[in-house]
């Protein structure tokens, strides 16, 4: 049995995350999906709390033609331990995917295989891109699954966005 694993902050979960997961879909029996910095939430770069990005990626994973687990991770402040942290924390894997140049290295550094799968139009598929859509009232939700924009109307994301946004 095969495992790849996956990790992100999903500020929101969009069509990129979705894109590399579907192609994981095809390359391993089971998926790991790690939810990177899951204790901030309420900020401009991080407005979803871990609850609502699970919501976000399970109701958007729900037709996945493989098992997956999605785990909330705190971020430890030491890269020097991060690695250790995420196999403490998910079920054991053999492949990690990212395309992030630090999840790349710290992995490599393990030991670890580490794959970078291709990016899904990444300039207009990014979280910033996406807040800041939000933000200026522009449109947003043809970058995301149809169940994330289920779930950001559901606890009025937007609105908390801009909220979060506004000075005093």
């Amino acid at each position: 049995m095969s495992r790849g694993f996956y990790v992100g902050r999903f500020q929101p979960y969009h069509n990129g995350h979705q894109s590399v997961l579907e192609q994981m879909a095809c390359r391993v029996d089971e998926i790991v999906i790690g939810i990177g910095s899951a204790q901030i939430s309420h900020t401009l770069a991080n407005p979803f709390t871990a609850g609502e990005r699970v919501l976000m990626l399970i109701r958007s994973l729900s037709s996945l033609k493989c098992p997956f687990y999605v785990i909330p991770l705190e971020d430890v402040q030491r890269n020097a331990l991060w690695v250790a942290h995420v196999r403490a924390m998910t079920p054991p894997f053999d492949t990690v995917y990212s395309a992030n140049p630090l999840v790349v290295q710290l992995f490599t550094e393990a030991g670890v295989d580490v794959r970078s799968p291709n990016m899904h139009e990444r300039l207009t598929h990014s979280g910033t891109a996406i807040r800041q859509r939000m933000l200026d009232g522009k449109a947003w939700e043809h970058l995301v699954p149809p169940a994330v924009v289920d779930v950001i109307q559901e606890i009025h994301g937007v609105e908390r966005l801009q909220q979060i946004a506004g000075s005093d």
